[in-house]
């Protein structure tokens, strides 16, 4: 079990408050269009501090909770990616003009941290009173794979959300952002502006995620420290990420396979670990090495297929993956 003082908690907190204040600063005093060289040097910026923390944290607690951390976070950093398909999708859906892009992602990732650090400590506590949650969070990652390659080849269908269906019918909506504001005044009527819509669209997003998330890093390191570090500083360069690659997204057609398939690796490994656990020690368990030598060969495998795949075929086009399938196929079923 992983030992930390309160002062390290306090400090590692303490950094991400104050990157994430300065992203929200930057965002709420100098709204403008982000550029490629922007967005490439914030990118570099929050990959190298991530491994900066990764390499004091290794040399501070030891090899394998070093590993543990790097696993978590490039599990984590691959599942921000399928975020950031649906945030496009969303920044499409409602036209976010681009100098309120940087405020949106900002707030969503707040939003993220929130709640997946909610999860985290639920997640925690449950896992250290009842070891069969393991198998439950296996099973939980295991069917999310295999919804998310059947609907490798749809998008979520943020219009018919049900959220946003309740916010427009019962909050009166403006049609214009009114510079980025969340309130208006229409006619001498108090009205709520569409980015009010765009932020509990991504909340919504957020918690669906987190949902798969979690459980996920869950399967790489039972270390509530090290979920946590690895979450916050997979989030933290997703606003960046958003304007460097939102261009190159539709080029990453086999992506929604590779996370299926990552997902149902690691539920496998969390229903063995509660095989070995709680039925039979002999039942082989899944390391941290090898978990994350199967992660990041598979990444590799979707990057390359996919280059090469939009390369052949340019009219080919990613898609962020549904795990309840398209609009149009609910209303089949009707």
């Amino acid at each position: 079990m992983l030992e930390l003082s309160t002062t390290t908690w306090v400090v590692t907190i303490g950094l991400i408050i104050a990157l994430l204040a300065i992203d929200l600063t930057l965002a709420a005093l100098r709204p403008h269009r982000v550029g490629f060289r922007e967005a490439s040097a914030w990118s570099v910026f929050y990959i190298l501090v991530a491994i900066g923390f990764g390499v004091w944290f290794t040399m501070a607690y030891g090899g394998d909770y070093g590993t543990q951390y790097f696993a978590g976070y490039i599990v984590e950093k691959s599942l921000s990616v399928d975020n950031l398909f649906v945030f496009v999708i969303i920044m499409g859906t409602f036209a976010v003009p681009e100098e309120h892009q940087h405020k949106v992602l900002t707030f969503g990732i707040i939003l993220a941290l929130i709640m997946r650090g909610i999860f985290i400590v639920v997640g925690a506590t449950l896992l250290s009173m009842f070891s069969f949650m393991f198998l439950l969070f296996g099973i939980l990652l295991i069917y999310t794979a295999v919804q998310l390659f059947r609907h490798r080849d749809e998008d979520p269908d943020v219009e018919n959300n049900f959220v946003i269906k309740a916010t427009r019918r019962f909050l009166p909506v403006s049609d214009d952002y009114d510079g980025g504001k969340l309130f208006t005044r229409k006619n001498g009527r108090r009205m709520v502006t569409p980015l009010l819509a765009v932020l509990i669209a991504i909340g919504c997003v957020d918690l669906l995620f987190a949902l798969d998330s979690i459980p996920a890093v869950f399967g790489v390191t039972e270390e509530p420290f090290i979920v946590f570090t690895a979450n916050a500083f997979a989030l933290l360069g997703l606003r960046a990420l958003f304007f460097l690659v939102k261009g190159l997204l539709d080029r990453l057609v086999y992506l929604s396979t590779g996370l299926s398939i990552i997902l149902a690796f690691i539920g496998v490994k969390l229903v063995l670990h509660w095989g070995h656990v709680d039925i039979d020690p002999r039942i082989p368990e899944v390391n941290t090495y090898l978990s994350l030598v199967v992660i990041v060969v598979i990444l590799a495998i979707v990057t390359v297929a996919s280059l090469i795949k939009t390369r052949r075929d340019p009219t080919a086009k990613a898609h962020a993956g549904s795990l309840t399938g398209s609009h149009e196929d609910a209303k089949a079923v009707d």
